[in-house]
């Protein structure tokens, strides 16, 4: 039993003691680690694409469809949205995604990682504007973590590594403090990397020890793939999305459950958002996200 509270989750409690036994036998994330490929077959999001920018101000773009897709499946699958800290499991609460944003396009351009609220059921317009207000604001003067970060390494590199051994500690007792995780883009739900926008794809990241993050997400560019139609193959527009995921936070038959929900938003979003021309919001399509989901 931890001796104190988290502010960021809550204690799971009665899962089996195969599961509970699992943070003490693979105590790292790295140790734990499962890697996992998705393929998404995309004319119809596409299309989608084409008319909702023609009919909204705030250009929306396939990574802001990927990440919407994926809070929207972490609030319906929420036992995939947890963490292990201090050889206990969490529930997280709210869910959260981190990501890099480039200030510029060039290989001196300084990159910096932001941390986003996804809200249960938001109108897809709404999230698109409040994300691009993230991305504008990482663009825009230095941020408070980023002024801390180039304070702390102005110390010596032995100090530096104490302040982060420190820091692990703290966390695995719950006594980090709120003010230290709630813009450390590390304490979130899942962390997505748009790689297809640098023009890489078909590329695995690991998980990173510090923090609480248990999911990672690369993006590919998008490209032609083959599909099967029936009895024949057809070459069509697809999205690789390849995924490293904490084994201990569940098991991989509720995870690849939970991934066939973003994989349906994705590829149907006139199902789940509605019409792109009017103002999308989340909706169950022919097959809701409970059903998709059930055990």
């Amino acid at each position: 039993m931890p001796l104190f509270r988290r502010h960021d989750g809550d204690l799971v409690r009665g899962e089996p003691a195969m599961r509970r036994v699992m943070p003490y036998v693979m105590r790292t994330r790295n140790e734990s680690v499962v890697f996992h490929d998705s393929v998404y077959r995309m004319p119809a999001a596409l299309e989608w694409m084409k008319a909702y920018n023609r009919t909204h101000d705030r250009r929306a773009t396939l990574f802001h469809l990927f990440t919407y897709a994926c809070g929207q499946a972490l609030h319906a699958r929420p036992q995939l949205n947890r963490f292990v800290s201090g050889g206990r499991l969490y529930q997280r609460r709210g869910v959260q995604v981190a990501f890099l944003v480039k200030r510029e396009l060039s290989d001196d351009g300084v990159g910096t990682t932001v941390k986003l609220e996804i809200l249960r059921e938001e109108p897809f317009p709404e999230f698109v504007a409040r994300i691009q207000q993230v991305i504008e604001a990482a663009r825009g003067p230095d941020r408070a973590v980023d002024k801390e970060t180039v304070l702390v390494m102005r110390l010596p590199g032995p100090l530096v590594r104490a302040l982060v051994a420190s820091a692990r500690v703290l966390d695995a007792w719950n006594l980090y403090p709120r003010f230290m995780t709630a813009h450390d883009p590390m304490y979130a739900s899942l962390f997505l990397a748009n790689l297809g926008s640098a023009g890489i794809s078909d590329a695995y990241h690991h998980l990173y020890e510090y923090g609480t993050v248990s999911i990672f997400g690369t993006m590919s560019a998008l490209r032609r793939m083959p599909f099967v139609e029936g009895d024949r193959v057809v070459a069509s527009e697809g999205l690789a999305i390849r995924w490293t995921f904490d084994e201990r936070i569940h098991d991989a038959f509720y995870a690849a459950r939970s991934l066939q929900i973003v994989k349906r938003i994705v590829e149907h979003p006139t199902r789940h958002l509605g019409a792109p021309e009017g103002n999308p919001a989340f909706v169950p399509g022919e097959r809701s996200e409970a059903a998709v989901g059930a055990p």
